[in-house]
């Protein structure tokens, strides 16, 4: 072949190699370039998908259903508004591979919580218990307890009343303490510290009367036990006492001077003499007893047996508690109500005061 019809034959090839080589990778660029915005739309879409939806922040409540899937959790959270769709909340928890470590049950959500939050606490557990509150006031009794429990649904009154006397409470050595004095009627009566309470639904009558516990063991203060101890009291004996302020004083500053009363009537063996006591005996508040009543036979009625009754009549709160640790020193042995609406006392030193305090008591 000659040099003319070798540099014809190379002059047939069109395009160049080089220019071929050229346009590949050209088109190769734009196919990068093409999946490389592709990737980063997709990764846009992911990031804002994960995002917590907009809106004002609330607490949601949602119930995981045992068996529930990866997927069937998400639907029930967007629907929740907590997040923005259940597909990519799926696909991320598999791809962090916490997907199957998702927990049933009722969680609480704060609306703005990001994935990775909601993620992490149901993978925990950190569920939430649905509770109930109730409030027992000062100076109710046990069976008034038990009542209201039974009346809001919370506990049997039977079953309460049982566990007031049989239940065991190693967690609390003062009611190991308490005597087994006879005719106390509740073992546990002035023990059931008033407060306002919650407890978790379906709570039994053992773990509310347990809670009631620990609110009085957190309120009696170590040192009292000492100052009783020097006094030659036990606690049992001032709670007992302090049942008995409850439920004669209504104004917490006359409370030290009516705990002083009884201590001087105790003192000097007096009888106590607290309608309270008869009332308790009675089961039903009088405005005023009769001859009658004070005649009442009980171990509780003050007016016929010496001493403190054999248990608290009502359960004390922390004025009354601390009145009978730390009562007024003072020489009063008598007290009786103003009857002015004040619901405060005049108190006397004799049987004579106390009669001429009684008339002008009347006269008001």
């Amino acid at each position: 072949m000659n040099l003319l019809s070798l540099k014809q034959d190379r002059s047939a090839e069109w395009p160049p190699p080089q220019r071929r080589r050229r346009g590949r990778f050209f088109r190769l660029g734009v196919a990068l370039f093409c999946l490389l915005i592709a990737a980063g739309g997709a990764a846009c879409y992911v990031y804002q998908g994960l995002q917590p939806p907009n809106g004002e922040h609330t607490v949601k409540k949602v119930s995981i259903p045992s068996g529930s899937s990866v997927r069937e959790i998400g639907r029930l959270l967007e629907e929740q508004g907590l997040i923005r769709s259940a597909d990519l909340f799926a696909y991320y928890a598999m791809y962090q591979g916490i997907g199957s470590r998702l927990q049933a049950g009722t969680y609480q959500f704060q609306t703005g919580a990001t994935v990775d939050e909601i993620l992490q606490t149901m993978a925990e557990g950190k569920t939430v218990v649905d509770t109930v509150r109730f409030t027992v006031p000062e100076g109710w009794n046990v069976e008034q307890i038990a009542d209201h429990l039974a009346q809001k649904g919370l506990a049997d009154k039977a079953a309460f009343l049982r566990e007031v006397n049989q239940g065991s409470f190693p967690e609390f050595p003062f009611v190991a303490a308490i005597p087994k004095t006879e005719g106390r009627k509740y073992r546990l009566e002035g023990y059931l510290f008033p407060e306002t309470y919650e407890v978790k639904k379906g709570a039994s009558a053992h773990e509310i009367i347990a809670k009631m516990l620990a609110q009085f063991q957190k309120e009696w203060k170590p040192e009292w036990t000492e100052t009783l101890k020097q006094r030659g009291m036990t606690m049992d004996e001032a709670v007992r006492l302090a049942s008995i302020v409850e439920r004669e004083v209504v104004v917490d500053k006359e409370r030290p001077i009516v705990a002083g009363v009884y201590y001087n009537r105790l003192r000097e063996g007096w009888l106590l003499q607290a309608d309270a006591t008869v009332q308790f005996v009675l089961g039903k508040q009088r405005d005023r007893l009769t001859y009658d009543d004070l005649k009442v036979n009980s171990p509780y009625n003050t007016y016929m047996h010496p001493g403190l009754p054999p248990g608290p009549i009502a359960n004390p709160g922390r004025a009354s508690l601390a009145a009978a640790v730390h009562p007024a020193q003072h020489d009063y042995f008598f007290y009786v109500t103003k009857k002015d609406g004040s619901s405060e006392h005049y108190f006397s030193r004799t049987l004579a005061e106390h009669e001429a305090n009684d008339a002008k008591s009347r006269g008001n």
